[in-house]
């Protein structure tokens, strides 16, 4: 019995000094920009552990914190607008009205698409004119300096600094730079893809709207997108919209003038 307590009480003291020694703590977020130089610092440390190149780190430690991104990330009212409002605000009739001349004009780049991955036209265009205006609103933000400062801010830190993981290995392998523009979240290209999703299902030169569209339908089949299956809400196809973007008012708009692209008539009926 004696020999049973001396070696419970060496595991018990085992116990307490492994518990007595210090951690390793990840970069510490915070709310304002003080702190964002010194965790700069730390994750650009943490980084390098985990195999992200020189290239990549000088970049990073580059970056300014992005008060516009911040005031952004905080002020999304947009999507909490009913549905009619949201069309309106958004300018979907303008979208429906310049998605159908582009069927039309890009009839054999669609054509492609829906060979390869299933997606017909109208949703792909839908998104294309919801995020960019078919290219010509792309953002004017820092890229880097945008999802480092989301990931150094302490509302998302987890989902954006696998965002930022995502993009520092991208600006390792050349596909993006430190000087790369985007819009406020860190999007980039003529349907706004993230850094995670580039990796994933990026296709080229996402600046290019044919490697944009077949990336976008790329992603779309990735997320359940089967040929010929409808894409209204309660409909097969319906959750791959969902996993573009999390608003169900965006997805229900991106549904609706996907249709009316595809199959005619005004962005005010249903």
């Amino acid at each position: 019995m004696i020999k049973g307590r001396i070696v419970a009480t060496a595991v018990i003291g085992a116990a307490a000094l492994l518990l007595s020694l210090p951690v390793a703590n990840a970069a510490q977020c915070g709310s304002s920009p003080a702190g964002f130089e010194g965790w700069k610092r730390e994750f650009s440390a943490e980084a390098q552990g985990k195999g992200i190149g020189p290239t990549a780190i000088s970049a990073l430690m580059q970056t300014n914190y992005a008060s516009a991104t911040i005031a952004a990330d905080r002020g999304q009212r947009s999507f909490s607008l009913s549905l009619d409002q949201f069309l309106a605000k958004r300018g979907a009739t303008t979208i429906v009205a310049k998605g159908r001349q582009l069927k039309q004009s890009q009839a054999a780049l669609f054509a492609s698409i829906q060979q390869r991955y299933g997606v017909p036209p109208g949703p792909l265009i839908a998104i294309w004119g919801m995020e960019t205006g078919f290219g010509s609103q792309r953002g004017n933000q820092n890229m880097l300096s945008s999802i480092a400062t989301l990931a150094y801010d302490c509302r998302r830190p987890e989902f954006f600094t696998d965002q930022l993981y995502a993009a520092l290995k991208l600006i390792d392998r050349g596909t993006l730079s430190g000087a790369t523009r985007g819009s406020m979240h860190g999007e980039v290209g003529q349907t706004q893809f993230m850094p995670k999703n580039i990796l994933a299902y990026g296709t080229g030169n996402l600046e290019v709207a044919a490697n944009a569209l077949n990336s976008t339908a790329n992603f779309l089949k990735a997320h359940g997108w089967r040929a010929g299956a409808g894409y209204q809400p309660g409909e097969p196809n319906f959750a791959a919209i969902e996993a573009w973007n999390a608003a169900g008012v965006y997805q229900k708009a991106i549904a609706l003038m996907g249709r009316q692209i595809d199959e005619g008539g005004t962005a005010a009926s249903r």
